[in-house]
């Protein structure tokens, strides 16, 4: 398999494109709604998710976190299929074409696009690396939840819309959470070997019997969210309808996620941002009919 493709890891680029979706199609009734600009927002996202992927392989091989005990997917600095200067490369690549594309969104959206956009970038950066990288320090779902939920979903509303609305902070939390999930099931898995090296991620912190538990309330709650928002009137109830059909992947995947641990835990990775894209284009079905 290319280097390159597992590099930028496509199982999770879902995280990127779900929320993006759902906050443009809930802005798709707005008379000054652009395509352009739905579609260098999506494109914005993705180019930010791939370079976060491309250091958190290179921060970590050089923090000496990916190690040959790592039982995870091939990471490609560590195993030796690229080297760490093309990933760094690639990871600044990216970067620069996200702040490019980034570049028209501020002009669009003007100074609150701006800061959205700084943050994003230190975060993609502070993620792996940096003096204080997130990661290890029990703080990368919750970074997933803020950029990767409400950052996304807010963020793309407003870039259409000037203005935010109850249902695009609920939408993002949704989404948010669904997004942490993804980076529970990493963290989990690899809670042997970052502990050896020292990470401290949270579920090294709350070990792997609080970290099922809190898997489940990841997945389940996107699903109470809806649902309370559409019984306060803020969300219509067709969308709520036919994400809710996403329950049963998420009960399938809770049930799997206690069943196993380590290496088993990796199929679960992918199937869980999958689950953020069905819940999202579900609900984004919704809202088009």
């Amino acid at each position: 398999m290319n280097p390159w493709f597992l590099a930028i890891r496509p199982r999770t680029l879902p995280a990127a494109a779900g929320p993006l979706l759902i906050g443009n199609m809930l802005a798709l009734p707005l008379t000054k709604f652009s395509w352009t600009v739905a579609v260098a927002s999506m494109i914005c996202a993705l180019l930010l998710q791939i370079a976060v992927n491309l250091a958190n392989d290179y921060f970590d091989f050089k923090n000496g976190i990916d190690t040959e005990e790592r039982v995870g997917p091939t990471r490609v600095t560590q195993s030796g299929m690229l080297a760490p200067y093309k990933v760094r490369n690639a990871m600044t690549l990216c970067l620069l074409l996200s702040l490019t594309v980034g570049g028209y969104l501020i002009w669009h959206g003007g100074w609150p696009i701006a800061i959205l956009a700084a943050a994003s970038v230190l975060a993609a950066l502070g993620y792996s690396g940096g003096p204080y990288p997130l990661a290890s320090h029990g703080l990368g779902e919750l970074a997933a939840f803020v950029f990767f939920g409400l950052v996304a979903v807010v963020g793309s509303y407003y870039l259409q819309a000037g203005n935010t609305t109850t249902a695009a902070w609920l939408l993002g939390c949704a989404v948010g959470l669904l997004n942490a999930a993804i980076m529970l099931v990493n963290n989990t898995r690899d809670i042997m070997t970052d502990t050896k090296a020292g990470k401290k991620t949270l579920a090294v912190r709350i070990g792997e019997a609080q970290a099922r538990v809190l898997y489940q309330a990841l997945l389940y709650l996107p699903f109470g969210l809806i649902i309370a928002g559409f019984l306060l009137g803020q969300l219509p109830g067709f969308p709520v309808l036919l994400a809710g059909l996403s329950l049963i992947m998420a009960r399938k995947l809770s049930s799997d996620f206690y069943q196993g641990s380590g290496a088993a835990l990796n199929p679960l990775l992918g199937k869980t941002a999958k689950l953020t894209m069905m819940f999202s284009a579900l609900f984004s079905v919704g809202l088009i009919f």
